[in-house]
């Protein structure tokens, strides 16, 4: 029977793969120097664009999607090759996605990482997965900002005479912002044995002592941070912007009359007692030039660099070994792209394929 086993081999591997309803054949779709692009990535990518539209804009989705949709391919070459870009600059990101994970748990008000994880397995999501992509925009965003943003120049100039031509753009009604700490009166567990009249001396109690440090000039953030019961405790309290008209009035006419900086008194609310901060106050009308400096070079950062990035990931292009299978279209070629090296791709792909398989990228 062993003499039969080469040819029964070569049956096998010679049999289309549409006829067999339980093997999986991968498809590339796009080479990045040893990286690959599969169609599974493509489409999922596709759905995932298509969800993002719908949440951004319902009305306009299947517009906004059919604009974008061209760009899939191009999108996830230019992940590949800032990916490639950032190992070449040995940035690793370890350090920020440990940051970044421990302030989702604690936004999320978990004990541990392990609760993280479980959290995300409940929702059906591979905690590997979440972390892979995390660190991956990691990786992208600092590139970015190291090779393209860095080196962008915003001259004064430049932004008295974006101040200057956008004046009636800027034009705002008085509003505040406001951060909070809360002490909640409510009943925390079924451990807790106290009444009703323990629970509200105690919260009041706690709420004085945290304004007199604040007093003394312990950080009104860092104290919401570590004792503020309320949801916006990970953002240092932070509760937004509001215009007249959008408090309470008892809370409008307290808040409107403070100026930035101050921190009010103790304020007895149906969830507990409240400090607050007008951590900004802005009046009606035309904001002075140096209090709205910093959002108008955001601004100008922003319009600059979106051009700035795409000539870069070109100059990435022209550098790199790219190749796309028929039917499919990068929107950022460069003209003076190198065709790669065959033997270099085909080296890559049985790797690559397994390697993406072990992350369950498809």
């Amino acid at each position: 029977m062993r003499k039969f086993f080469p040819c029964l081999l070569l049956c096998l591997l010679s049999v289309p793969t549409f006829l067999t309803a339980d093997t999986v054949v991968e498809e590339i779709i796009a080479r990045v120097n040893n990286q690959i692009i599969t169609r599974t990535e493509y489409q999922r990518s596709r759905e995932q664009l298509k969800q993002e539209a719908q949440q951004q804009d319902p009305a306009n989705a299947n517009k906004t999607y059919s604009e974008r949709e061209k760009d899939v391919l191009r999108d996830l070459i230019d992940q590949q090759l800032l990916l490639e870009k950032g190992k070449d600059l040995g940035i690793t990101a370890d350090t920020e996605l440990i940051k970044k994970l421990d302030e989702m748990r604690k936004e999320m008000k978990l004990e541990s990482m392990d609760d993280l994880e479980k959290a995300a397995q409940s929702q059906g999501i591979s905690f590997e997965d979440f972390k892979l992509n995390m660190r991956n925009q990691i990786i992208t965003q600092q590139v970015i900002g190291r090779e393209v943003g860095q080196r962008m120049t915003i001259p004064k100039e430049e932004i008295q005479k974006f101040y200057d031509e956008h004046k009636s753009e800027m034009e705002q009604p008085e509003q505040i912002r406001v951060s909070e700490i809360l002490v909640s009166t409510e009943k925390k567990g079924d451990t807790d044995t106290s009444d009703d009249s323990q629970r509200l001396a105690a919260a009041e109690a706690k709420a004085k002592d945290l304004l007199a440090q604040i007093r003394k000039g312990t950080s009104f953030e860092d104290a919401a941070k570590k004792n503020s019961d309320g949801p916006t405790a990970a953002q240092g309290g932070d509760l937004g912007g509001f215009k007249r008209g959008t408090l309470a009035k008892e809370l409008e006419d307290k808040t409107f009359a403070m100026k930035a900086g101050e921190v009010s008194d103790i304020i007895r609310t149906k969830q507990g007692f409240v400090i607050l901060k007008v951590a900004e106050h802005h009046n009606a009308g035309v904001p002075p030039l140096s209090e709205i400096e910093g959002r108008i070079q955001d601004a100008i950062y922003m319009r600059k660099l979106q051009p700035a990035l795409r000539a870069y990931l070109q100059k990435l292009r022209e550098e790199a070994y790219i190749d796309i299978k028929t039917g499919y279209v990068d929107t950022g070629a460069s003209p003076n792209q190198t065709k790669p090296i065959e033997t270099l791709a085909k080296d890559a792909t049985a790797k690559q394929l397994k390697k993406k398989k072990k992350f369950g990228v498809f």
